[in-house]
């Protein structure tokens, strides 16, 4: 009877130790990373709806960066959740969406969570020796709306947000939240003339919004539906060369 105690205590003492802490299950992203040795800057590039950090993966060489840059790129994937507007499918996604009408019932508390996971990849990239103003946060569409949605409100100066076909979300919120060390933060906007998914009224009541607050938006149209062309992916080259000082 002596060993078949014993035996139960040392089992549930070796369950114990093996059960995870608080800290052991706080667990960044996941991310797609391209990283030179030396890294001086970083760019933080979310996705959109359903897609997953390789999506844009195949765009960097494209920016045609100058090959003296030290650029370290980001892809978080987004974690899986239930769509409401997709008929409950499980996808990547920054935060759930109940209707076309992208500023009703919005999923503020799936944005929130959001935001605090792109913080906690600022903080790391912190961390490994990047300087906050030398860090950019960019995204599309639902990605595009929780980088302005954390950038705008982080408490350490950052080099730039990219709002690529994409809204400020919560934008009732945005000029009690804002924090004022990002108030001159620079902001690349572009979106498609014939979006289909957001409507350009509705990116750019985004855009004047952020300009009546004092942002300096630069904004471009194309003629495009919800997606990226070769002439946007040559301005945001411009652009990341410029808030990176890369030239």
């Amino acid at each position: 009877m002596l060993n078949y105690r014993n035996n139960i205590f040392t089992l549930i003492l070796a369950l114990l130790v093996s059960l995870p802490t608080t800290a052991d299950t706080k667990t960044m992203l996941e991310t797609v990373e391209i990283s030179p040795a030396n890294a001086d800057a970083s760019v933080i590039w979310l996705h959109g709806l359903g897609a997953d950090g390789y999506d844009f993966e195949p765009i960097v060489p494209a920016l045609a960066l100058p090959k003296s840059s030290a650029v370290r790129f980001i892809f978080p994937h987004a974690p899986t959740r239930a769509v409401t507007i997709n008929n409950g499918m499980v996808m990547r996604a920054w935060y759930d969406i109940a209707a076309a009408d992208l500023g009703s019932q919005q999923d503020a508390e799936g944005i929130h969570v959001s935001q605090s996971q792109i913080i906690e990849l600022i903080e790391n990239e912190i961390e490994r020796g990047i300087a906050p103003e030398r860090i950019v946060i960019a995204g599309f569409s639902q990605g595009g709306a929780v980088a302005v949605q954390t950038a705008l409100r982080f408490h350490k100066k950052l080099a730039g947000v990219m709002m690529l076909s994409t809204y400020v979300p919560l934008s009732d919120t945005l000029e009690g939240e804002r924090n004022t060390v990002n108030a001159s933060i620079p902001v690349f906007y572009g979106h498609g003339e014939n979006d289909d998914i957001i409507p350009i009224s509705f990116a750019k009541a985004s855009r004047d919004q952020l300009t009546q607050l004092g942002y300096e938006v630069e904004w471009h149209s194309y003629v495009m539906p919800h997606g990226v062309l070769p002439e946007e992916i040559d301005d945001i080259g411009f652009w990341l060369r410029k808030v990176l000082k890369l030239d």
